[in-house]
């Protein structure tokens, strides 16, 4: 039987739980087919996916919170298939999009959490390192992809303006910025509003998690804090380094 989140417990897994699941999930199609958003088979196999590969992690968590070793290379994994994701969906093919992606995503990442380790204000313990890790990798991947794609879709729609900037003499690089950067900016937008109304709006994941755990509301706060403010920076990070490789050619478009 599920048990009622209150008092610091999490849902149970069981049949309630799995049915909600289902309808939420079947709900979400329907809404997709009979609004004409895309594929609704898109949302059922999203929702199988994040089973599968939810239970897979919970098997594997003890495994990979044995030692730095395990969770530096669980970590490493999910780098590739971020960078390979935002690559994918940026250029429409894996490969080299993937490797800038992958450059851009680090840059955003690595300067964040190397700050709050060497800061001592996230323990060096596989741990506190994981989530961390994950929630700074995961905005990162998708701040890139929609910055990325933003910028081409922009040099794509307002190419004769980019056409007139090089021809007042702007280097191509200056040019693809001044019609890049404002529409790439966007990819901002939810990070800063999440920032924006925490604890008004939304109460994020990482918060809730630690209360769902039993943690003292006031450090679950802090945590929630410190997550925020480090995906700003990372998600701000990986637009700047995005827009400039798409300034520069290394991320093309879809052919």
């Amino acid at each position: 039987m599920a048990t009622a989140v209150t008092g610091g417990a999490a849902p149970e897994a069981g049949v309630p739980l799995a049915v909600v699941l289902a309808v939420l999930t079947a709900g979400a199609a329907l809404l997709v087919r009979l609004g004409g958003l895309g594929k609704w088979h898109e949302v059922v196999v999203a929702a199988a996916r994040a089973t599968g590969q939810l239970a897979a992690v919970s098997l594997l968590i003890a495994v990979v919170l044995g030692g730095m070793g395990a969770t530096a290379a669980f970590v490493s994994v999910m780098l590739v298939i971020a960078a390979l994701t935002a690559g994918r969906r940026i250029t429409g093919a894996t490969g080299r999009g993937a490797v800038w992606a992958g450059a851009s995503i680090v840059a955003g990442v690595g300067p964040v959490l190397g700050l709050v380790l060497a800061a001592g204000v996230v323990p060096a313990a596989p741990v506190s390192v994981l989530p961390i890790a994950g929630i700074l990798i995961g905005g990162a991947m998708t701040a890139t992809a929609l910055a990325g794609r933003r910028a081409l879709e922009e040099l794509e729609v307002r190419h004769g303006e980019y056409e007139a900037a090089l021809a007042l003499g702007l280097l191509p690089r200056d040019a693809a910025l001044e019609v890049t950067r404002p529409a790439a900016a966007l990819a901002l937008v939810p990070v800063m509003d999440q920032t924006r109304t925490v604890g008004l709006v939304t109460l994020p994941g990482a918060f809730i998690g630690m209360i769902l755990g039993g943690a003292n509301p006031l450090a679950a706060g802090v945590v929630q804090l410190l997550v925020l403010v480090g995906l700003l920076a990372a998600e701000a990070a990986c637009v700047l380094v995005t827009v400039e490789l798409v300034a520069a050619g290394r991320l093309r478009g879809r052919r």
